[in-house]
């Protein structure tokens, strides 16, 4: 077995252990805690027992057969990220739809050599879906291969957000709204299931997305481009772990190279502040009337 081998059997086997703790809270009363980011365009985020535990014993794992690995986790934080491997891990991507009953959250493990997602598994428990990517190898659902489609220009294609709220007021909101007047449909709320639907090419075409997190994101690269597809950052830059400050959680991903070059081509271009336009087109007709006033009253009187 090869090393790659044995790392995607161990991600099975974490994605195994996080079902078994995930499964006996799924739509049963729970406590639901809220984490308070106030500088995120949503301040609140909920967490639950489910989210702690899975993560806690995909940890205990790790550091059994992996002492030397690395592990950046959402609920548990980081210890020995600069190793040459590196688990990224979020117990329950979509904590809303969990605790809702919306069978879209996923399990996201990713494994990084150097920084760079290698590996990814989404596992949705409720449905028993696995994906499972590895770079340059291919992507899996439940063990069959399974690869994206897309069409061919950003007018025809249907796109996925989890939330037009995620987004902050500005750059941000601006260029996801030219996206949206770009694209045949926007459509919201999947959270990791959209990538997954992607990869698999069964309809949709892009995902854009903002404000993630290194451990929303790290697991899909590998599942979406091991299909075929392609995922960066806004500005077509490689998500690693280095590049997380400066690609600041904007990422899309595409079904296909061409897709990809369309929306970068919105997501990347230089901005400048909404105030500048709205200044030229509503403000013009005010400056001209009061130049016109200002020079009839100012003109001397015969």
């Amino acid at each position: 077995m090869t090393n790659n081998e044995q790392l995607v059997s161990f991600a099975n086997e974490l994605a195994d252990a996080a079902r078994t703790v995930i499964l006996p809270f799924w739509r049963q009363p729970i406590e639901v805690e809220s984490k308070m980011e106030h500088d995120r365009p949503i301040a609140e985020s909920p967490v639950t027992v489910a989210d702690r535990k899975a993560e806690e014993v995909m940890r205990e794992l790790i550091e059994e057969r992996y002492p030397t690995h690395g592990i950046y986790g959402e609920e548990f934080g980081q210890v020995r990220t600069d190793a040459e491997y590196v688990w990224v891990l979020d117990p329950i991507d979509g904590t809303k739809s969990f605790i809702t009953g919306k069978p879209l959250f996923g399990t996201l493990i990713a494994c990084l050599k150097d920084g760079v997602p290698i590996i990814g598994v989404i596992d949705q428990c409720v449905l028993k879906e696995r994906w499972v990517g590895v770079v340059g190898e291919g992507t899996t659902l439940n063990g069959e291969p399974v690869s994206t489609s897309g069409c061919a220009t950003l007018k025809e294609s249907m796109m996925y957000a989890t939330t037009p709220h995620m987004f902050h007021k500005g750059e941000e909101s601006d260029k996801f709204e030219k996206m949206c007047d770009t694209v045949l449909r926007p459509l919201y709320g999947a959270d990791c299931y959209a990538y997954a639907i992607v990869a698999s090419g069964f309809g949709a075409d892009i995902v854009v997305e903002a404000d993630l997190g290194l451990y929303d994101y790290c697991a899909l690269v590998p599942v979406v481009e091991g299909a075929g597809g392609k995922m960066t950052d806004w500005y077509g830059r490689r998500l690693t772990l280095e590049n997380h400050e400066r690609s600041k959680g904007r990422v899309v991903a595409c079904a296909n190279e061409g897709l990809h070059r369309e929306a970068i081509a919105i997501l990347g271009k230089t901005w400048r502040n909404s105030f500048i336009p709205s200044i030229s087109k509503d403000g013009l007709l005010y400056l001209a009337v009061g130049a016109f006033l200002g020079a009839v009253l100012s003109r001397p009187r015969t």
